[in-house]
C-alpha cells in the first residue's frame, strides 16, 4: 500500500516592516556592563569574553550563550548589549519554547506598557507580591526588515491565543528552521498595536534609552505608570487577558 505524501506546512506570508520606531521595556535591576559595546571581531567573541570573565563575575550573567547566535548575525556597538542579551540568555515565550532567543519590540510605547505591564501583573499575581514599585528602561529603536506575517490573523489565530503559546511556539520552531528573520504580529494586550519577535540580533536596529518608567503594582494589576522625563503619573488600564 503506497503512503500518501506528505504535504509541506504552510508558512506565513513574509512582508517588509518599517517602523521609524520600535519600543522595548525592559526592567532596570543592574547598571548594564555593555560588555557587546566593547567587543571587536563577532567570531571572537567567546574567547574574549571568557577571558574578561576572569576578572569579571557579573561578565558571566551577561554573556550568557552567545555560542547560539552565529558569528555573521551578532551585533556591536552602542546599545548592541540591548539586543544580544535577548539571544545570549533564552527563556519561553510566545514564539519560542525557549531554544533560541527572540527579541520582542512594539510599533509605539503604549503596546510595550501594555505587553510588560501584562505579564509583570500575571508573575506578582502568582507569587502574591504585596504592592510595590519597579523600575524600567524604555529602549527605542527601529525596524526595517522582512518578517512572516500573521498580522492578518485568519488561519494564525492560534498563535495569537492570549495564554495558550503551544502554537505560537511551535510555528516559531518551524520558522526558526527555516531562517526566519522573525514574526510581526497583532499586539495580544493592546488592540491595534503591533509587535515584532525577531529571531535575530540583525533583524532590528539598535536602540537608545528614550527614558525610565516606574511601574506601579497595586496587588491586582499594574495600576499606574510614572515617566521620569515628565515626572508625571498616568493610570494604566489593565491589558487584555481574553
Amino acid at each position: 500500500m503506497k503512503r500518501r505524501a506528505t504535504r509541506p506546512q504552510r508558512l506565513p506570508p513574509v512582508h517588509r516592516v518599517r517602523w521609524s520606531s520600535a519600543f522595548r521595556i525592559i526592567p532596570t535591576r543592574f547598571p548594564p556592563v555593555a560588555l557587546f559595546e566593547r567587543l571587536g571581531d563577532p567570531s571572537a567573541w567567546e574567547v574574549l569574553a571568557e577571558i574578561e570573565a576572569l576578572t569579571n563575575a557579573r561578565i558571566r550573567d551577561e554573556i550568557g550563550d552567545i555560542a547560539t547566535v552565529p558569528p555573521s548575525e551578532r551585533v556591536s556597538g552602542p546599545g548592541a548589549s540591548w539586543v544580544m542579551g535577548a539571544f545570549a540568555h533564552r527563556r519561553p515565550s510566545r514564539f519560542t519554547d525557549g531554544t533560541f532567543g527572540v527579541y520582542y519590540c512594539a510599533n509605539r510605547r503604549r503596546t510595550a506598557i501594555a505587553e510588560t505591564s501584562y505579564h509583570m501583573a500575571a508573575f506578582y499575581a502568582a507569587t502574591r507580591e504585596a504592592p510595590l514599585d519597579v523600575e524600567m528602561r524604555v529602549l527605542q529603536g527601529s525596524v526595517d526588515d522582512r518578517f512572516h506575517d500573521v498580522r492578518t490573523r485568519g488561519p494564525w489565530r492560534a498563535v495569537l491565543a492570549p495564554a495558550n503559546y503551544a502554537p505560537g511556539q511551535a510555528l516559531g520552531a518551524r520558522l526558526f528552521a527555516a531562517k526566519s528573520r522573525g514574526v510581526v504580529y497583532p499586539s495580544v494586550r493592546d488592540p491595534g498595536g503591533q509587535c515584532i519577535g525577531a529571531f535575530t540580533p540583525k533583524a532590528v536596529g539598535l536602540p537608545k534609552v528614550a527614558t525610565v518608567l516606574r511601574y506601579h503594582w497595586n496587588g491586582a494589576h499594574i495600576g499606574r505608570v510614572f515617566d521620569y522625563a515628565t515626572e508625571t503619573w498616568s493610570e494604566n488600564e489593565r491589558p487584555q487577558s481574553k
